[in-house]
């Protein structure tokens, strides 16, 4: 395959059927999409939301549930948003699609201090309204596209940062149990979705247009990966692994393991001076 213009299509190739690998596998182990759902994926405009739209509308083609796909945006009004690209691009694609206008850029310029990062507030306007959507308009599961990265950089930002043992769950029941979120991303590289966005040459729309610079503490962890991903291959894949296998009375959560109720066995085995399985079984 001496043609580069054939090597590249066989590396796109090869990327997009990794990635729908990892997708379709993180959907069948969390039973994340379902027959008869209607998924609201929520495009942002950046890499990775539309890097879910894409794999989860090949998904359908041949998936052996039925499923019904809507992409959402919520256009929230930040000066210099190009309102225009994502409806012609979705239009493009045949997809169906709901722009949602409303601004809650005004409210977090106004309730944040100048300097101070916006994120934690926009994120939140932002979740409020595509669950109201989702609830008015019959949605079962709403997709997000954090993928494996996103949830490893949150889990080590939960223990440095907030002293607590948590990430982003692939699957989520919402706070008021009226939402399933779902991450089809979750088994998914960052670095992999990075190079199929650019194969593909989506109209990404830069997270920048608030003024907001990233927050410093997720940017650390983002760091601390990317070094221990060059300096120990495989590490990232066994963390994650981590914490798919949890044991609870390992730990120290006293509201997740009865430690106080632990009770020791205080059945007596007799020892056999002929057979050791006695001793055997109490040094067990």
């Amino acid at each position: 395959m001496s043609n580069p213009i054939q090597k590249a299509e066989y590396a796109q190739n090869k990327l997009h059927k990794r990635l729908r690998h990892y997708v379709g596998d993180a959907i069948a182990d969390y039973k994340m999409i379902e027959d008869g759902d209607k998924v609201m994926v929520c495009l942002s405009g950046g890499k990775d939301s539309f890097t879910l739209l894409d794999i989860l509308l090949s998904l359908q083609k041949s998936a052996p549930v039925q499923f019904e796909l809507i992409a959402v945006n919520l256009d929230q009004k930040q000066p210099g948003f190009p309102e225009h690209v994502l409806p012609e691009y979705l239009a493009s694609l045949g997809v169906a699609y709901h722009i949602i206008e409303k601004d809650t850029y005004s409210v977090v310029k106004r309730v944040i201090p100048e300097g101070k990062t916006t994120c934690g507030l926009c994120s939140r306007l932002r979740r409020g309204t595509l669950y109201g959507y989702a609830e008015a308009n019959g949605v079962t599961k709403i997709a997000l596209g954090h993928h494996r990265d996103d949830i490893l950089e949150t889990f080590f930002l939960n223990i440095f940062y907030g002293g607590k043992l948590k990430a982003m769950p692939p699957k989520l029941l919402s706070d008021d149990k009226k939402n399933i979120i779902i991450r089809p991303l979750a088994y998914c590289r960052e670095k992999d979705i990075q190079r199929f966005a650019e194969t593909q040459n989506y109209p990404i729309i830069p997270c920048n247009l608030c003024g907001s610079q990233e927050n410093l503490q997720r940017q650390a962890m983002k760091e601390m990966l990317s070094n221990w991903d060059k300096q120990y291959p495989g590490r990232l894949e066994t963390i994650f692994t981590s914490l798919q296998n949890v044991a609870p009375s390992q730990l120290a959560d006293r509201q997740l393991f009865d430690f106080v109720g632990l009770q020791q066995d205080k059945t007596f085995v007799p020892l056999d001076e002929h057979n050791d399985a006695g001793l055997d079984v109490l040094l067990l």
